[in-house]
């Protein structure tokens, strides 16, 4: 009896372990290998019910976010914080005082409405293209 409980167990165990291994869908690594087929360093993260790219292409670090069947959802870019309007730089500066901005990206949706993120403080502050602070 103690055996099989022992098998059981492990058994179990073992399909508990593949269903939390992180798997992409074949789709999405099809979809993303077709839009940036240059792409070195490929790491994949589930992100908000999708799966999310990092990657190098061209010199750049990026990453997009697709949904399951490969969707594109978001192409994020990163930037240097100098690369960043000088609008969103003095908002910080104001909002912020003695705080700095560690990372700066631009983030383009779907739809192609493109938006900058500033990251102050491990807090993620978002942006319009005229760098006014969105919600």
């Amino acid at each position: 009896m103690k055996k099989y409980v022992l098998s059981t167990m492990l058994g179990l165990f073992g399909i508990v372990g593949v269903s939390c291994a992180q798997s992409i869908p074949g789709a999405a690594k099809a979809a993303f290998t077709k839009l940036h087929p240059q792409a070195t360093a490929v790491k994949w993260d589930k992100e908000d019910g999708g799966y999310e790219a990092s990657f190098k292409e061209k010199g750049k670090t990026m990453s997009v976010v697709m949904d399951g069947q490969g969707t594109l959802k978001e192409t994020e870019t990163d930037i240097t914080v100098s690369e960043l309007p000088a609008t969103v730089r003095d908002y910080v500066a104001k909002q912020m005082p003695g705080k700095k901005i560690s990372e700066a990206a631009i983030i383009v949706d779907a739809s192609g409405v493109k938006k900058y993120e500033a990251e102050v403080g491990g807090k993620d502050l978002m942006f319009d293209m005229n760098g006014k602070p969105l919600k």
